[in-house]
């Protein structure tokens, strides 16, 4: 059962949760989990296709606009829409809301790469029709979303059964003013361009308003009988129907299935409709069951490295696989396109991509999936001229600041206090790519990208910050992770994060110079890099300042958190949580209340930066203010909490990541899910529980079971090895199942392991 998410029973109240959660996709295209005849009249529903990266550009509006405020801002749009398919058995439409509904299943399968739904419904004047509704969107083929309907007459026969398959190309996307996480204005973005049907496809294609991108959406569909009448209607709106009519006898199943093939002008050129026509041309011999099978094969590659066996946990079981799954899905694979904070189940965001894909997300793919994390790394890197120009529009010399938001590199978030002026991003980003080299020693890819990255976020630094009369580097006028507290000198995190960015950069220069063939000399070259500039970015990570408060013995967040009073936790409502939703970002900036994990984030990143006693000190300390009203914050207290020793704390931070999704306990599932924090799931059992952690000094854990589990097993990649742990309540089993050699600690003790070879260590 731990493979799949599962549905027994029909639930009107759970409808647009489940959207989110049925959701499939494969990192370019998502569709969300709507059923495909829809609804009852006047019920809710959230209905979308999403494209990775696919937008429209649309004004930021301002009561007041100052200088270097974005003017304008990137949105992903709900497309075209294939997913109808309505059933009529003699006259009578199939639907869960009328009629009786006898039996109902609904699976997500993680290891199989489909979601389907089985049903047995009675119509309103007695006939009764099993049906099985397979879909995917393929790994193998990216551009397809398929879908397969296996009809079957239960008592007697039906004369006349109509399947009519509609294509859509006339959407809209989602609003809620009420909610400044979900977009509120700008729900019709796009024209129909074309809408035909010919030689058996049915062809639409859209254009946006301002972007001028297009997208195409071409169908295939087909009955496996003989016998059947067709008829296509084309409304010149949009829409296209398909029509095939048919006996269906008793026990004699019928099967429909639909192939929609999508294309766009960022991957595909302008031809976005010949390319789509060609594409599914080229799928013609394919039965579902091919690609049904090209899913597992895919799948089964991804599961042999990234999947958690658990022990001891059924329901912890499924919310690990299912976030790894739908990481997976969401996952951009080219070079366009990144992880949205809401991946491509929902539009909650608007389909921005944020922080979250570093420090949460990267992670993941880095150690299990290491080519999909480079994808993401050239995907910021090819941002990077963005962000020099972004930092120059607010005021800097020199150096790149990426934006806060955005889908291709210009800043989209209008609310600068907690957008832009977190600038902790660049830092965040430049960590990512310290990472990959520390993870993958890959020379090349620092001396072709990950060198330039983190010269110019040092040279962003070196221009925000500057040294005080005690000659300390110091940075103001910043915001760090917890955006509960805003536009603050010296926040711990960046400051911190800003030192290991500027201590790699000088880092990053040396490697190269000792690398040889001029390779230092040619990025100098193309970057303008001065003779001592390096010795600059090493002289201002040597004495940045880092506040930290003697009576405390804590890192201080900034060098005013401590000087605000506490907030009022005891008598504030439980129905004012989360606290943004309820009152003036005034209101929360004058007081001690954190947002999420801020300073106890840095401490998990860089945790060198302190001693374990100040660490401890300032853990017990911030979880005291802190709302984690960001679903940020569970995995990162629940990874300090196993750091300290703290086990039953950081199994139950844990438990609240593990399943957030599953249980919609944030409350707004429906809006997409939680991406960052299903990264954060895998961060809490591997960087949590099992200690790891990726220095300049190598590879380390610290491996503590949890109490409640009996064994668990996943695999890391490090250093072009794969790497099997198994952690049981005694021992811990080292196996190299990929690799010639590979070396490690464990809790400080040197382990060497050849190709095939194991170690089985004393646990703690």
């Amino acid at each position: 059962m731990t493979w799949k998410l599962n549905e027994q029973a029909f639930n009107k109240d759970s409808l647009l949760v489940n959207e989110s959660l049925f959701a499939i996709g494969n990192g370019y295209l998502g569709v969300r989990g709507n059923f495909e005849e829809g609804y009852g009249d006047g019920m809710a529903s959230i209905r979308g296709t999403y494209i990775n990266a696919f937008h429209d550009i649309t004004e930021i509006e301002y009561g007041e606009k100052l200088h270097g405020f974005p003017e304008t801002q990137q949105k992903l749009l709900n497309v075209i829409d294939a997913q109808t398919v309505d059933i009529y058995l003699d006259g009578e439409r199939f639907s869960l809301f009328d009629g009786e509904v006898l039996t109902f299943k609904r699976n997500l399968h993680f290891d199989q790469g489909f979601a389907e739904r089985v049903i047995h419904w009675k119509s309103p004047k007695g006939k009764e029709l099993r049906l099985r509704i397979r879909r995917l969107t393929s790994f193998e083929t990216k551009e397809l979303f398929a879908q397969e309907f296996v009809l079957e007459a239960v008592n007697g026969d039906i004369e006349e059964c109509q399947v009519v398959s509609q294509v859509n190309g006339d959407v809209s996307n989602y609003v809620n003013p009420n909610d400044p996480r979900v977009a509120s204005g700008h729900a019709k973005r796009l024209d129909v361009t074309t809408v035909r049907h010919e030689e058996g496809l049915t062809i639409i294609s859209d254009k946006t308003y301002e972007s001028e991108l297009e997208v195409a959406c071409v169908t295939a569909t087909s009955v496996d009988l003989n016998q059947y009448e067709f008829s296509a209607d084309v409304d010149r709106t949009g829409v296209v129907r398909e029509t095939y009519s048919f006996q269906l006898l008793g026990g004699e199943p019928v099967q429909f299935v639909k192939k929609n093939v999508y294309t766009d002008t960022l991957r595909h050129g302008e031809k976005v409709v010949d390319a789509a026509v060609k594409l599914i041309q080229s799928l013609d011999g394919k039965g579902f069951e091919d690609h049904l099978a090209g899913q597992k094969q895919y799948l089964d590659e991804f599961w042999s490295k990234a999947d958690i066996e658990i022990d001891g946990d059924v329901s912890l079981q499924e919310g690990i696989r299912f976030n790894l799954f739908q990481l997976l899905q969401s996952a951009g694979k080219d070079s366009v396109s990144n992880i949205a904070a809401k991946g491509l189940s929902g539009e909650g965001y608007e389909g921005h991509y944020f922080w979250d894909t570093e420090i949460y997300m990267f992670p993941v793919f880095l150690m299990t999936a290491p080519h999909i994390a480079r994808n993401l790394l050239l995907h910021r890197y090819s941002l990077l001229d963005w962000a020099k120009h972004r930092a120059k529009e607010v005021g800097h010399t020199k150096g790149a600041l990426f934006p806060w938001r955005t889908i291709t590199g210009t800043e989209c978030s209008a609310f600068f206090p907690a957008g832009t002026a977190q600038y902790h991003i660049s830092a965040d980003i430049a960590y990512s790519f310290i990472q990959y080299y520390l993870v993958t020693k890959d020379l090349e890819f620092l001396q072709e990208y990950s060198a330039e990255v983190l010269f110019e976020t040092a040279r962003l630094w070196m221009d925000a910050g500057h040294y005080g009369p005690d000659g300390k580097f110091r940075i103001d006028s910043v915001t760090g992770p917890d955006e509960y507290t805003c536009i603050v000198n010296n926040n711990f995190y960046t400051n911190a994060m800003a030192k290991h960015n500027l201590y790699w950069a000088w880092k990053a220069a040396v490697l190269l110079k000792e690398a040889g063939e001029d390779a230092l000399e040619k990025l100098a070259l193309k970057v303008g890099m001065a003779d001592d500039e390096a010795d600059d970015w090493l002289r201002a990570s040597q004495t940045m300042f880092l506040p930290y408060n003697e009576e405390l013995g804590i890192h201080e967040q900034d060098d005013t958190f401590l000087q605000k009073a506490v907030w009022d936790f005891e008598n504030t409502p439980k129905e004012n949580y989360p606290l943004l939703l309820h009152y003036h970002p005034l209101t929360l900036y004058r007081y001690q209340v954190c947002k999420q994990a801020d300073t106890v984030l840095a401490h998990f990143l860089l945790e060198d930066e302190a001693e374990l006693e100040t660490i401890r000190k300032s853990y017990d300390y911030y979880e005291k203010v802190t709302t984690h009203d960001s679903s940020l914050s569970y995995c990162v207290f629940s990874i300090m909490a196993s750091k300290l020793g703290e086990k039953e704390k950081a199994y139950n931070y844990f438990i609240e990541t593990a399943r957030l999704d599953l249980d919609n306990t944030h409350g707004n599932t429906k809006d997409g899910l939680h991406m960052a924090n299903m990264g954060g799931t895998w961060l809490a059992i591997v960087f949590g529980f099992a200690g790891v952690r990726v220095k300049e000094a190598g590879l380390s854990l610290a491996p503590q079971l949890p109490e409640q589990w009996n064994k668990i097993t996943f695999h890391l990649h490090y250093e072009n090895s794969t790497i099997k742990i198994t952690m049981d309540k005694d021992v811990v089993r080292y196996q190299l199942v990929e690799g010639e050699r590979v070396s490690f600690s464990h809790f400080g003790e040197k382990v060497t392991l050849a190709a095939g070879e194991e170690a089985v260590l004393t646990s703690k």
